[in-house]
């Protein structure tokens, strides 16, 4: 090719180049025909095709992405979000109490439609007032009750079961009462404590253990019924067996010591000293006379006895509780004197006399020889019980606590009225007796109409 012969743009390209050749067509070109193919629009000036460019990406891919799994190149799958909390539910929200029914509390979210409930276990301080706003968050929704559940913000969701065990101690925290017992939290795990089991004693008010921790033995552990039952009963006693031979090694008459009423009878009441029980009998609790011991005492009162009599052989105790205050007999003789005269009350009835109480605690006896100046065959035809009398005081003796008292001593003698003499009668001059006209029967004479007749005496003799 000569330098005149210049390609020209029309000059086309070597053979090696060219496109192939389009097979001939049958029809004449029509309209659609004159649009571009994309083939022809992306060949570059490179002289390659889109086709073997996507073949080079693909095979630098392939290497790029060798060695590596599904999890590494799309992550974690996304778990689907629960029902009823969304994106706008996600973290704490501000709810108020507004019921609290059996172990459930259900709070009333922000809006005034959406209600939620979560454990009353989650509230260690105690039972909330209705009205109290409290932090929560949305955990789920319960499509059985169309409630959401919460959880409160700091609060225990699960207990950990595996911290318990029959026969462990543990401390229990006491959230409310029922009928049976008490309901009890140990380390977030609700237990049950039966009211049997409070204490030694018996327990007529359990409210008064609400939100105290007690110190409990396990006695019944069952996870996968959720029970868990305790008793503070079982772990007194156990410590009670401990002290009790200390205790009595320790005993002695005159001691003051402390104790807890056990039970009441009507001879007295058992006082629990710390391991030792001691009897408190009806006379030794008061100067005065007591007929009702619970009207001194009551199970489970904390009292100060003194120590009277220890029978080591027979493990008994006897106790005294007036013993402590001052007797109204230590100065009896400074009140009351031979020959006075004081008043009382009838305060009972025997046989032989009646009792007079002179004040509290301190009493005299009327015999039954002093109680009128007749004699007496029943005490109740002279004095009533409660009757207000005056007496007189005949004897005190403070050694033996006794005063004797007479009814009739003290009784103001009326003055007899004066005795009138009689008039002297005028004096009769006596009329003689008659003569006697017959002869007394009896006589001496000699007639045959006599008895007997008196034999003659003897004649005198002579003298010679």
């Amino acid at each position: 090719m000569s330098d005149t012969e210049k390609p020209t743009e029309s000059t086309p390209p070597p053979a090696e180049q060219q496109p192939a050749a389009k097979p001939p067509r049958e029809k004449p070109p029509s309209r659609m025909d004159k649009v571009p193919s994309l083939q022809h629009e992306q060949a570059y000036g490179f002289g390659k095709k889109i086709d073997a460019f996507d073949e080079e990406m693909e095979r630098q891919l392939q290497e790029a992405m060798s060695g590596m799994s599904d999890k590494d190149l799309y992550g974690e799958p996304a778990r689907p979000a629960p029902r009823g909390k969304t994106a706008a539910d996600a973290g704490p929200k501000k709810g108020k109490v507004f019921r609290i029914h059996g172990q459930d509390v259900f709070i009333d979210l922000p809006g005034g439609r959406t209600q939620g409930v979560l454990p009353l276990l989650q509230f260690p301080e105690g039972p909330p007032t209705l009205g109290t706003e409290v932090e929560v968050t949305i955990e789920g929704f319960d499509s059985a009750n169309g409630v959401m559940l919460l959880s409160r913000k700091g609060a225990a969701v699960e207990a950990d079961w595996s911290s318990v065990a029959a026969g462990m101690t543990v401390e229990a925290r006491v959230t409310t009462t029922n009928k049976g017992g008490l309901s009890v939290d140990v380390n977030g795990i609700r237990g049950f404590m039966p009211i049997s089991q409070i204490d030694l004693y018996r327990v007529d008010d359990p409210e008064q253990f609400v939100n105290q921790r007690l110190l409990c033995l396990v006695t019944e552990v069952n996870p996968e019924e959720r029970n868990l039952v305790l008793s503070r009963r079982a772990l007194l006693e156990k410590q009670r067996e401990e002290m009790r031979d200390k205790l009595w090694n320790e005993l002695a008459e005159g001691q003051i010591r402390q104790g807890v009423v056990r039970s009441i009878r009507d001879f007295g009441a058992f006082v629990d000293l710390g391991g030792v029980d001691g009897l408190l009998h009806v006379s030794e609790m008061s100067w005065q006379r007591v007929k009702d011991p619970s009207t001194i005492l009551q199970p489970g009162q904390t009292v100060k006895v003194i120590v009277l009599k220890i029978d080591h052989e027979r493990r008994k105790v006897s106790l005294g509780l007036k013993q402590l205050t001052a007797s109204p007999w230590d100065n009896i003789g400074e009140k009351y004197h031979i020959g006075d005269l004081v008043t009382g009350k009838v305060s009972r009835l025997t046989d032989f006399g009646a009792f007079v109480e002179l004040e509290p605690a301190v009493e005299g006896l009327i015999h039954i020889s002093e109680l009128a100046p007749q004699r007496v065959f029943r005490v109740t035809d002279i004095v009533k019980p409660d009757q207000e009398v005056q007496v007189k005081v005949l004897s005190v003796d403070p050694a033996q606590r006794r005063i004797s008292l007479s009814l009739k001593a003290a009784q103001v003698k009326e003055p007899e009225p004066a005795v009138e003499e009689p008039e002297p009668e005028p004096e009769v001059p006596a009329k003689p007796p008659r003569p006697r006209t017959t002869p007394l029967r009896g006589g001496t004479g000699s007639g045959s109409g006599d008895l007997f007749q008196m034999p003659k005496p003897p004649s005198p003799e002579k003298k010679g």
